[in-house]
């Protein structure tokens, strides 16, 4: 299961950080979709504890979104070395809405690089067997 906030996006850092780490203590939670909800341009993201949401991705094998599409670009590269430097799986997603739009993942290879990405950290680059052993623990840790 993927998580994201879609409402409310006004609540302060400490309300925020509370309602996405209640989230990821969820065992069926696999993913967490655009940590920050900023639109650039647009709308900043919502205020939210980064090191915190990071420490609990790690924590609980919650696997973080990195957005690749050009007008969210969340996470921002330097959480995304955090996240690797903390042992964090990053997904690198188009957030296509049509089949039109997959191609944008191609987009975020770059800013993936500048947050020192390689494939091994990169949910969507493992090889099957990494990824059915990933489910596996999840699985086990849901049945303890």
């Amino acid at each position: 299961m993927i998580g994201s906030i879609h409402s409310n996006f006004r609540m302060n850092k400490l309300e925020m950080t509370a309602r996405i780490l209640k989230a990821m203590d969820n065992p069926f939670l696999t993913m967490l979709g655009h940590a920050t909800g900023r639109i650039l341009l647009e709308r900043p993201g919502y205020e939210v504890d980064l090191d915190a949401v990071i420490e609990k991705a790690a924590s609980n094998d919650v696997i973080l979104e990195f957005n690749a599409n050009p007008y969210r670009l969340d996470l921002d590269w330097r959480w995304l070395r955090k996240a690797k430097e903390c042992g964090v799986k990053i997904a690198i997603n188009p957030d296509a809405h049509g089949a039109g739009e997959i191609d944008l993942v191609n987009s975020g290879l770059a800013i993936a690089r500048k947050g020192w990405l390689e494939s091994k950290d990169v949910f969507n680059t493992l090889a099957t067997g990494e990824v059915i052993e990933f489910f596996k623990k999840k699985k086990a840790k849901m049945t303890k």
